[in-house]
């Protein structure tokens, strides 16, 4: 193999918790909530799916469901999508949809996977491209250099950009030609089996990682070392 494109996240970063992103905008905006009003709006904001990143499957009601289609080709369809799912919670101020919104694309916001640096400072050793591979409406670059990984990437390839999302094979092809590598020489490492499974139709290999939290993921990364270089 001879590189190897990455999702963000889930993948290589992972969001903050939703408890942890609504106290932040709360904290930025002086506002403040007893623990019980905190864990209920946090809960109600998971259960909807407003957290870009997380773990929790969006509820999208018929209002949104097209724009949610499409959330991933730009970065306006993208901030509608989840800003409307943010607003089927009243939160204390309405303006903190937008500033949640906001918050999200913060370095702050994201963590590293522990074995992340590792691994792609393994397959910069063993002379593999990088590519960074994500459905996004935002430009990722700023987290990764706020982490110390933007220098193990050769190439970001994000939807928003391109006007096209995962799983459809032409991302996958644009990564392959930043990168001028063959697709049967490239593996896939995401953690959505559709979105990144798509790669496959393109003649990639697919290696799956869970979709854990930090603390509980520890090493998801380096199997990938077995057989790549």
């Amino acid at each position: 193999m001879s590189a190897v494109l990455f999702d963000f996240s889930g993948t290589l970063f992972r969001i903050e918790s939703t408890d942890s992103w609504l106290r932040a905008v709360l904290d930025d905006a002086g506002l403040t909530l007893s623990d019980a009003e905190l864990a209920e709006y946090a809960r109600a904001l998971d259960e909807v799916g407003a957290l870009p990143g997380g773990s929790g499957g969006a509820r999208v009601p018929e209002e949104l469901a097209q724009v949610w289609a499409v959330r991933d080709e730009s970065a306006e369809a993208h901030r509608a999508a989840y800003t409307g799912l943010s607003r089927l919670v009243p939160l204390p101020d309405p303006a903190l949809h937008d500033a949640l919104y906001e918050r999200h694309m913060t370095p702050a916001a994201w963590t590293p996977y522990p074995d992340a640096v590792e691994v792609l400072g393994a397959l910069r050793e063993r002379d593999v491209r990088v590519g960074v591979v994500s459905n996004i409406g935002w430009d990722l670059r700023p987290v990764f250099r706020a982490h110390g990984l933007d220098r193990l990437v050769d190439a970001y390839i994000l939807s928003f950009e391109h006007g096209v999302q995962k799983p459809e094979s032409k991302l996958f092809a644009i990564a392959c030609g930043a990168l001028g590598v063959d697709p049967r020489a490239t593996v896939m490492v995401g953690d959505d089996r559709r979105a990144d499974g798509g790669a496959a139709a393109l003649g990639c290999r697919v290696h799956f990682v869970d979709h854990l939290p930090v603390t509980e993921r520890p090493d998801g990364l380096r199997p990938l070392l077995q057989f790549v270089g």
